[in-house]
């Protein structure tokens, strides 16, 4: 198929050199054959769909999206001045939003969105997409490219997201990522078991799904350092001593000075394990074929057999991070063996850490987890009926734990159930992290009001047995400005102290923080200068002016312009300035 599709397309290509010949004159004609060209030149491979436009994307055309704190569903239960969010609304509209606020800001997303199964999971243009709509994946893979671009664009350069799904559309799921985060950026795809195997959802099925995967991609993934499980480095191999029994010349060998030890002119003794003993390691395998270790024993170990004999001992010098100077190689002791030994001693780096207090060896990360028990007993998880889609904490803390800071921000973007919120309230209690959380979703069925915050009260204050976990939050919802406004700027000005509480996880209390948005304000905060003894840090317009007196008392605390980029795009369409 790849040839075929190959030669119709330099087929194409050439007729249309042959009509662009034919009408050099009409520039309308050749502005539609340069059209058609660019479309045959364009993608050759990878993922194509048909591209779909969404009514929440299409409001943005006329209005802008502002948030409103819905001041009555603020939680204070901290005496930390970090507060986490809820954003209510279509997500798309908060994600616009959020690229104001924290563009490479994000440390880690994880994301469980609806996985497309026909069977009323997935609304489009507020209508669910059944099995039987002809546009059902592309529409879905229209939907998810928008939002994932902008995740992009929110993570760090350190940052990673995590995408739950199903085999509805894991495949052309793992594609759309692939193009928007990079291939090589794909740090792992995680097969979660999500039931046990005897558990039958439909028997008339010849087979039954227990597995769900999860996309792992990283924004670099040379900047993103993962928080590897580790145990104690142990001395227990180290526990080979060699001893040279007589006095060799060295020689060059491939460039390496070289002394070979022949039969009998060595002997190596097992001894109790120590720090400053030796482990041995057969050169096989990708040791062999891979590595520096296995390179050095072919160029120099292996051509010497003829000549040397069996049982031969190969000191090599110039090798080894084990601050010996030297590491020795044993060839093939006995006739018909091809393989030979290393012998290496504790890395230095190694021996420091041991010597200073112990140190640690680096596993790696499985991609296989069992969670099906922990997705057995979900209904019982924050106190809220949730019964489609939720998902167990102790995944999602696995998840956020693989990034190594404790003060991280993280961002769901599909709330649901606000399992997210709970993972990162419940991994902070266990480790004293400090981590943030910013959580997304519409209000459909109420879900926002009467699940995600509520169970985000519930873990916060406290529910049927489980003891609150100290933090805050804040609860906005999206809301619509029209562009057409008189003076937009004026209306925009009302939600500024919205944008800058969520962009730095504070509150305006006007104790600490407060917020000057005209020259009255920065009067009254002048003549009430004594009062604040609190105050850290003031908000400041770029349009007010302060008097001489005021600059000199406002110095004594951080001033901060308000920026441009929370409104400035759409003032500037406006032809408006703040």
């Amino acid at each position: 198929m790849a040839n075929i599709s190959k030669y119709k397309r330099e087929r194409l290509l050439n007729f249309l050199e042959t009509l662009k010949k034919e009408h050099l004159d009409n520039d309308e004609v050749l502005v539609s054959i340069g059209e058609i060209e660019s479309e045959l030149n364009s993608k050759k491979y990878g993922l194509v769909w048909e591209e779909h436009d969404e009514e929440v994307d299409k409001l943005l055309e006329t209005m802008v999206p502002v948030f409103s704190e819905q001041s009555n569903k603020e939680i204070v239960c901290s005496d930390s001045e970090n507060f986490n969010f809820l954003l209510e609304g279509d997500n798309l509209h908060s994600l616009y939003l959020l690229e104001k606020t924290h563009r490479g800001k994000i440390d880690l997303i994880y994301i469980d969105p609806p996985y497309n199964t026909g069977k009323e999971d997935f609304k489009y243009n507020d209508k669910y997409v059944d099995v039987n709509d002809g546009y059902k994946n592309s529409k879905w893979l229209s939907f998810m490219e928008h939002r994932l671009v902008i995740a992009k664009e929110l993570l760090s350069e350190s940052g990673i997201i995590f995408i739950s799904i199903d085999d509805n559309e894991y495949a052309p799921l793992k594609l759309l990522c692939d193009e928007i985060f990079g291939i090589e950026n794909c740090l792992s795809v995680h097969h979660i078991q999500v039931r046990y195997a005897n558990k039958s959802l439909n028997e008339r099925k010849a087979f039954q799904e227990c597995l769900e995967y999860v996309l792992i991609y990283a924004k670099d993934f040379n900047k993103f350092d993962a928080n590897r499980p580790s145990t104690d480095y142990s001395l227990d191999k180290f526990c080979f001593e060699i001893k040279e029994k007589v006095k060799t010349t060295k020689q060059v060998i491939n460039g390496k000075e070289v002394e070979i030890f022949r039969k009998g002119d060595w002997e190596i003794k097992k001894v109790e394990p120590s720090i400053d003993k030796l482990k041995e390691t057969w050169v096989t395998g990708s040791i062999y074929s891979g590595t520096g270790h296995g390179l050095t024993y072919q160029k120099i170990v292996e051509p010497r057999l003829n000549e040397d004999g069996y049982g031969c001992l190969y000191k090599v010098y110039g090798l080894g991070e084990d601050g010996l100077g030297y590491r020795y190689f044993t060839g093939p002791q006995k006739k018909g063996a091809t393989k030979g030994k290393m012998f290496t001693g504790v890395p230095l780096e190694v021996k420091t850490e041991i010597l200073n207090g112990g140190a640690k060896k680096l596993g790696t990360i499985t991609n296989f987890y069992d969670f099906s028990p922990d997705f057995g007993n979900i209904r019982q998880e924050g106190g809220v009926p949730f019964n489609s889609g939720k998902k167990p904490i102790k995944m999602i803390k696995q998840f956020i734990n693989y990034h190594k800071k404790k003060d991280i921000t993280v961002l769901d973007f599909f709330a649901g159930s606000g399992s997210t919120g709970h993972a990162v309230l419940s991994l902070n209690e266990e480790d004293g992290g400090t981590r943030k959380f910013i959580l997304c979703t519409n209000n459909e069925n109420n879900i926002c009001e009467d699940i995600t915050y509520k169970r985000l009260s519930n873990v916060i204050n406290g529910y049927s047995g489980h003891k609150g976990i100290s933090a805050n939050l804040k609860y906005y919802k999206t809301d619509f400005v029209s562009k057409n406004e008189e003076f937009l700027s004026d209306v925009l000005l009302d939600h500024v102290v919205e944008m800058i509480q969520l962009e730095n996880g504070i509150k305006i209390d006007n104790d600490k923080y407060l917020v000057v948005l005209d020259e009255e304000k920065a009067d009254e905060i002048e003549l009430n200068w004594e009062s604040y003894t609190h105050l850290k840090k003031i908000y400041i317009s770029r349009n007010v002016l302060l008097t001489t007196s005021q600059t000199e008392k406002f110095s004594k605390v951080e001033l901060k312009i308000i920026p441009d980029y929370y409104f400035d795009f759409e003032l500037k369409e406006a032809g408006e300035t703040w």
